[in-house]
């Protein structure tokens, strides 16, 4: 039964998507079986790794009601693309009973086939989101070093906690980690005791230094391996993917 993670920051900017591509690469490059589902309409990560708007959407899964169909990027490695029209699917999700239930169904039938499915949820706590949340074993949180991506904490946590009591008991906060840091600056050091106060050892150890080749892959359709192998980029992700591979014994076969 596979890892399903929610890679989640409701503030924009935070690299959560650059998050999401190179975790899920760094894991298949380590022989995991990974599916990716892009949940943001602006499709970024469907850009990023290189794929095109495909008729077999997320959008169309939850409009026609078909079955996802994943869509092979490299060995190891699926995605299941987004497109623009999926800002229609929150408001049409408003009108249907359990609504924060349609991500989890349509995920089940593909929780055998992967060792971690990853969802690249939108920049905001609004139905898409707790959609991502409902069908997760797990939350993950990318937070860049700044005091106002901390003043957003408590609110994620507070999701998080109500969507385990009412929808999905399983589901938890198992880690988070700080990108775009920098540990010459005082602010940043301060800003990662705070994270630590809220998270304590769930604060990974690897910490995503500031790197251009970061922001510059995407444009190539590759992730930071591809692109720039020898890259701080590339050896933070390495570490954060080791990371939570050493999280496996804990959350790999959580029973129902």
């Amino acid at each position: 039964m596979s890892r399903v993670i929610s890679i989640s920051n409701h503030k924009g900017g935070v690299g959560k998507t650059t998050s999401v591509v190179n975790i899920g690469a760094g894991l298949a490059y380590k022989g995991r079986k990974v599916l990716l589902i892009d949940l943001d309409p602006q499709a970024n990560l469907t850009i990023s790794m290189g794929v095109s708007e495909s008729e077999h959407s997320l959008y169309d899964a939850f409009t026609n009601e078909q079955n996802l169909q994943p869509v092979n990027v490299k060995k190891n490695l699926d995605i299941i693309p987004s497109s623009s029209e999926l800002a229609a699917a929150e408001i049409e999700l408003n009108t249907e009973t359990n609504q924060e239930s349609n991500i989890a169904k349509l995920i089940e039938p593909l929780r055998n086939n992967y060792d971690y499915i990853i969802i690249d949820c939108p920049p905001s706590l609004g139905l898409l989101t707790l959609n991502a949340f409902a069908a997760s074993d797990e939350v993950i949180i990318p937070i860049q070093p700044h005091f106002l991506a901390v003043k957003g904490l408590a609110k994620i946590i507070e999701v998080v906690n109500n969507i385990k009591l009412n929808i999905n008991k399983k589901v938890e906060i198992s880690a988070v980690f700080a990108v775009m840091y920098d540990k010459r600056k005082i602010l940043h050091k301060d800003v990662l005791d705070t994270i630590i106060m809220y998270f304590d050892d769930r604060v990974l150890n690897t910490k995503v230094r500031e790197n251009i080749a970061l922001a510059e892959a995407p444009a190539t359709g590759q992730d930071i391996f591809e692109y720039a192998p020898e890259s701080n980029g590339a050896f933070d992700y390495r570490r954060i993917v080791n990371e939570i591979i050493e999280m496996e014994d804990k959350f790999g076969n959580k029973s129902e």
